[in-house]
């Protein structure tokens, strides 16, 4: 991986190549570096703990992914390709900036900023996860060390076509240890469908078990993230034209479901089995982070050799959406904060800050508990803030510029103050359920008064 990144920085001349990669890959590697990045580790490790603690129905967490992949595509991806390369975008910003004006685009660059930061932390974390639970003696801090050295390296040496090329290896990687070596292993070594259905309720082989405020949260989170990703607009902005970025959102969303949402969830399910009959030594359900699971029981049960090109997979997965979330982060304070992607030392400007932003995300990681709970704060703060802005700018006539900076700023903080107060909200519904309820409620305010305002003021 570092190896690409060092191959890139050879041939990297101007910001564009660092974060648009030229804008002329193939729709292949788009749509595997989009799942790569989507799904990832992070979302690896995490559907293993659902499946832990639920069963098959946690892979209806990515059937969201699979709806947001095509939707976007259908909407989003018509609308924005041919703009971006008529005006040069390199950011998702750039694109509220064209629609509105910079305030908008400056508020935008900031939130988007702060929710990949926390995500790459994430990503760093479940790594750390992976490697603590299985190589005796390694203790979580210098497992976090070492994947963010290794990930914020490569990043930071060749942006963002180091970023697509590795994420295809990676996902090559994984798809092939999970498919061949982790899954049949793993289902030998519990004992196959018999223990599977003698020692799991039933509902954990069930699709039907899943609330529907859980479908709902996961919906509301997940859908629009893929209308104001920033890693998302960077692919299609990496694309060679706007058929190929539809190819590719096509071939992210059926990856995302049914592959990566069952081999997921079915392993996680797998691990609950394996603790149940005491297959991993130590361990009982009373003293086990769901998440670790999955990691436990390919310790466990893969011999060595095996578990390395196992582990390799998820450490590939977990990088792979590392570095696309770091380049999202570096990108938007480079261009839509600080405005410095036309100045004479760009490149090595957004080398720095690429560094920094990574130094940052480990240090969050230290800090951190849960993988799936940092993924969705970070997805949540970003969605209540910037979804209903984006709509009005893709489906309205007149996009109005301070609705829009207004109803960013109530979404994003309502449903920022929700997290970290941690509230009893009603029905079990998601923070930023209420914050882009907030945020469209404060659009059309602002939308109504400036329209009252004109009107008086012409009479």
């Amino acid at each position: 991986m570092l190896g690409v990144g060092f191959y890139f920085m050879k041939r990297n001349k101007t910001t564009e190549d660092y974060y648009v990669g030229g804008r002329n890959l193939s729709s292949l590697h788009i749509g595997l570096s989009v799942v790569a990045t989507d799904v990832g580790g992070g979302f690896s490790i995490g559907l293993g703990g659902l499946g832990f603690t639920m069963g098959l129905s946690g892979s209806w967490l990515l059937f969201t992914g699979l709806l947001g992949a095509w939707l976007s595509g259908a909407l989003l991806i018509p609308r924005i390709a041919n703009l971006s390369r008529d005006k040069g975008f390199l950011s998702f910003p750039q694109f509220l900036n064209h629609a509105f004006d910079k305030r908008v685009a400056l508020v935008a660059g900031i939130i988007s900023a702060i929710g990949y930061l926390g995500f790459t932390s994430s990503q760093i974390l479940a790594g750390a996860k992976l490697a603590a639970s299985t190589f005796n003696g390694l203790q979580m801090e210098h497992a976090l060390l070492i994947m963010g050295i290794i990930a914020v390296g490569y990043t930071v040496l060749g942006g963002l076509k180091a970023v697509i090329y590795t994420d295809t290896i990676q996902w090559i990687i994984l798809m092939t240890g999970l498919i061949f070596i982790a899954i049949p292993f793993a289902y030998k070594s519990i004992g196959g469908i018999e223990a599977i259905r003698s020692t799991l309720e039933p509902s954990f082989l069930s699709l039907r078990e899943i609330g529907w405020q859980q479908l709902v949260n996961w919906m509301i989170t997940i859908i629009p993230i893929w209308f104001v990703g920033m890693t998302l607009y960077q692919r299609i902005y990496a694309a060679k034209d706007q058929k190929t970025a539809q190819r590719g959102w096509l071939i992210a969303g059926l990856f995302e479901y049914p592959v990566m949402a069952f081999m997921g969830s079915v392993l996680g399910l797998f691990a609950r089995v394996a603790i149940e009959n005491q297959i991993i030594p130590g361990y009982h359900l009373g003293n086990i982070d769901a998440e670790m699971g999955l990691p436990l029981l390919l310790k466990t049960v893969l011999p060595i050799g095996f578990l390395g090109i196992v582990l390799s997979a998820y450490f590939s997965a977990i990088m792979s959406t590392a570095d696309s979330c770091l380049m999202a982060a570096s990108g938007n304070i480079l261009t839509d904060i600080l405005k410095k992607h036309d100045s004479r030392y760009s490149l090595r400007h957004s080398q720095i800050l690429t560094l920094i932003i990574g130094v940052l995300a480990i240090i969050i990681a230290l800090k951190m508990t849960s993988v799936l709970d940092l993924m969705l704060h970070s997805y949540s703060f970003m969605v209540s803030g910037m979804i209903i802005p984006v709509l009005a700018a893709l489906f309205t006539r007149r996009p109005n510029a301070n609705a829009a900076l207004f109803s960013m700023i109530a979404g994003g903080l309502l449903t920022l103050l929700l997290i970290i107060g941690k509230f009893n909200l009603p029905f079990g519904l998601d923070a930023n359920i209420f914050g882009i309820t907030l945020s469209l409620i404060t659009y059309l305010i602002t939308f109504k008064l400036g329209k009252i305002l004109i009107h008086n003021t012409q009479v």
